[in-house]
């Protein structure tokens, strides 16, 4: 996992400094910039193969940034910030974050996830049935092209969201934990808050269940986790 380009934005001129050191001792190509609008030029005409992104920037803000790439792309996004409000992470997931990293934090911590989005994003799900099309209901997976669609309609999800149905479709039945879930869909299930999951979940039924308030498909199991029934 050498030679991938990063790209760091952060105002604070000691972080980028850090964090491009400790990149570059991983192997990583890290390039740094201060500003919201130079970061977002940077990604149009040269896009990077992750990005780590303060919230607080001048210029364009990181909720902004991280919105704009998802609408165009599925470049991996770790947002770096000093808030540590639960609803400011729960935003940035929902703008389609790879990860949420709180200020301080530890170099060597962020490169671990850095390696732990990148796993996740590089790896390819195992694909039963010689990796043939699955059919769920209405639904249909094709793990070749990572395409979903219902009654026919391509539905569009984020990387996390499509490993994290596939997960389920490929465990019917089985119940799991958040932890187990990050583990086996982001990689690490160490540094990252099990909220990720809880969102991650409640974006899904928004996509593929007819009515997420009465799921039929990734049901709660109370106490415990989440576990996925084919038949609804």
């Amino acid at each position: 996992m050498t030679g991938i380009r990063i790209l760091v934005v952060d105002d604070e001129p000691s972080i980028r400094e850090v964090v491009s050191l400790y990149l570059e001792r991983s192997g990583f190509e890290p390039t740094v910039v201060g500003d919201g609008q130079v970061a977002l030029d940077l990604i149009r005409t040269d896009p990077p193969e992750l990005l780590i992104l303060d919230v607080m920037l001048p210029s364009v803000d990181g909720y902004e940034i991280t919105r704009q790439v998802r609408a165009t792309s599925s470049i991996p996004v770790i947002l770096l910030t000093s808030r540590k409000d639960e609803i400011d992470r729960i935003l940035g997931l929902e703008l389609g974050a790879d990860d949420y990293v709180v200020k301080p934090f530890s170099p060597r911590e962020l490169v671990s996830r850095v390696k732990a989005v990148l796993r996740r994003t590089q790896q390819s799900p195992a694909q039963p049935g010689g990796g043939s099309p699955v059919a769920v209901g209405n639904m249909r997976i094709d793990p070749r092209t990572r395409q979903v669609t219902i009654e026919g309609k391509e539905v569009a999800l984020t990387i996390k969201e499509y490993d994290l149905l596939w997960m389920f479709v490929s465990n019917p039945h089985q119940v799991f934990n958040r932890t187990q879930l990050l583990d086996r869909v982001w990689g690490i299930a160490e540094y990252i808050d099990a909220s990720t999951v809880t969102v991650h979940v409640r974006r899904l039924r928004e996509k593929i269940e007819k009515d997420p308030s009465n799921p039929q498909h990734i049901l709660t199991v109370w106490g415990v986790g989440y576990r996925f029934e084919p038949g609804g």
